[in-house]
């Protein structure tokens, strides 16, 4: 293994095995460290006799001698959203058993996943190996099935757990062993969803470690290997193709080679692609994802308060939804389509050899580009990457016809704007699309991942701003609408015939209260995918 800057080198830490299982059991026999149930508000209803009205609490309080409605009413336990109670009480098969607040009703994925999330909290503190969780209302919401309910308590548990601890000298591993999802049916369909919640839950703990590497492990020629090893697991689905400097010297990149000229560590263009095993494919796919895994803002350095230089290793996020999303489609298998991964990856530094203000740049397309700040370079590396992504939808079409069918719908994802940030705050992403279908496909599967986008306004007026006097366009355009003019300038590298989105993902990249990675975007792109095939 190369030496790194620093001599770091991340532990090979293997992730928990948990055991998953859905049974149908009653709560009394169950045995286990702690027995967890989820309650809404409406659950925590008691009578005149202060007693519990809803059937399973009323039954547990019952066996425990009523210790439990002492002890929510002794804590102020109302089932608001994030409360939880965990007591140590005798009469159960569980040495303890816990109450968790899921707020005023469980109706969405987040609501699910926030109690694995506590279910993982509450398991690491007590440093137990056997969990079941049950629902108070085992009816769940119509908008929602009992496996998806389970998936999102499995995925919420399994993400709750994990820790990445790769950079420190000394880390404790999780205790728990196995996870008992209680009252919402057994048999082969939500055993389905379960293990679909896992694969996902892995592939996006995958993407979080990309993202939080440092920029002084995961260069451009280390993403590259991550997307190669992808590809090996999965060869039987997935294939790598990582283009040279060279290589895309040949191919005209000139926008994306502006970009990594001044780096020391040389570029890689990666492009992974997904062929379903058997049967025809129906529908074509690219996800093209930002790669810079670090951006010093080139000659415009980023500098002052607010400039956030210190965690622009996550200038990478995209292409980590991108190859997470990957990872995961690599073990589920969907039949009917062909999908690709696609990451021009390089850094933004500074030297004598880059890209200076005011420089002109020439894209793959034969757009050229005035650079009137190094640190819109974002968009310059998406530029050729959009024009290579468009190029894998041409069919084949009759000899002497200078027509070209395009048969490719492509997602692009960046931490592209501080704008966008500031129009929709750090959770929610900025989904930008001409297209009316390609934008309801999105919002569909954002609502099975739980994933929070809102779409934005591609405001072709705002074009004059990115006009210049001496190339076809500049890369940045005011102040003003600075999400909306980067993505009217991504705009003009994806051919007009190719239904496009673009998502900026700036703000739920990192989660600021941790200081570490979310995996945004994976379990999206992964359902938008799923929608698109015949599986």
């Amino acid at each position: 293994m190369a030496h790194t800057l620093g001599l770091t080198q991340p532990a090979n830490i293997e992730l928990p095995k948990i055991s998953f299982a859905a049974k149908e059991i009653d709560v009394a026999e169950w045995k286990g460290d702690l027995l967890a149930v989820g309650v809404s508000e409406k659950d925590m209803t008691k009578d005149e006799n202060s007693k519990f009205q809803n059937p399973i609490l009323k039954k547990l309080d019952g066996l425990l001698g009523g210790l439990l409605a002492e002890a929510s009413f002794e804590e102020d336990f109302t089932g608001k959203a994030g409360q939880f109670l965990v007591h140590r009480l005798p009469g159960l098969g569980s040495k303890r058993v816990g109450l968790f607040g899921l707020g005023q009703s469980a109706s969405s994925p987040p609501a699910f996943h926030g109690l694995g999330e506590a279910v993982a909290a509450a398991a690491k503190t007590a440093q137990a190996s056997g969990f079941a969780v049950i629902l108070a209302s085992s009816e769940c919401p119509s908008a929602m099935s009992k496996g998806n309910t389970a998936a999102a308590i499995v995925s919420g548990t399994v993400l709750g757990l994990y820790e990445d601890n790769r950079y420190k000298s000394e880390s404790k591993k999780p205790q728990l062993k196995s996870l008992d999802i209680l009252g919402l049916g057994t048999g082969p369909e939500i055993e389905k969803k379960i293990k679909y919640a896992e694969v996902v839950s892995c592939a996006i703990i995958f993407g979080r470690e990309l993202v939080n590497s440092p920029a002084n492990v995961m260069l451009a020629a280390a993403l590259a290997a991550e997307a190669s090893k992808i590809a090996s697991l999965y060869s039987d689905v997935l294939s790598a193709n990582i283009l040279t400097e060279e290589q895309c010297r040949e191919l005209k990149m000139g926008s994306y080679l502006g970009v990594a000229a001044a780096s020391a560590n040389p570029p890689h263009f990666i492009h992974l692609c997904y062929k379903p095993p058997s049967g025809p494919v129906k529908t074509k796919l690219a996800l093209v994802g930002k790669g810079l895994t670090f951006d010093s803002g080139g000659y415009n350095i980023k500098t002052g308060p607010g400039c956030s230089i210190e965690t622009m290793k996550a200038d990478m996020g995209g292409s980590a939804a991108v190859f997470g999303a990957a990872k995961a489609l690599g073990q589920i298998k969907p039949s009917g389509v062909e999908v690709h991964f696609i990451v021009a990856s390089c850094e933004n530094m500074i030297s004598g050899k880059g890209m200076r203000p005011g420089d002109i740049v020439t894209a793959s397309n034969g757009k050229t580009i005035e650079v009137n700040n190094t640190d819109a370079e974002g968009r310059l590396t998406l530029a050729d990457a959009l024009v290579y992504a468009c190029n894998q939808g041409v069919e084949k079409v009759k000899p002497k016809t200078r027509h070209r069918k395009f048969v490719i719908r492509i997602v692009d994802l960046a931490t592209l704007t501080g704008a966008c940030v500031v129009a929709l705050g750090p959770s929610i992403a900025g989904v930008f699309t001409p297209n009316d279908d390609l934008a309801k496909e999105l919002f569909q599967a954002s609502e099975a991942s739980g994933e929070k986008f809102w779409r934005m306004p591609l405001e072709e007026s705002y074009w004059e701003s990115m006009k210049s006097g001496v190339a076809d366009m500049v890369n940045t355009g005011g102040r003003q609408g600075g999400a909306i003019n980067a993505a009217l300038f991504l705009k003009q590298f994806v051919d007009e015939k190719v239904k496009w989105m673009h998502i900026d993902m700036a703000g739920p990249v990192l989660n600021d209260k941790k200081h570490v990675a979310t995996g945004f975007g994976i379990s999206t792109l992964v359902e938008w995918v799923l929608k698109n095939s015949s599986s």
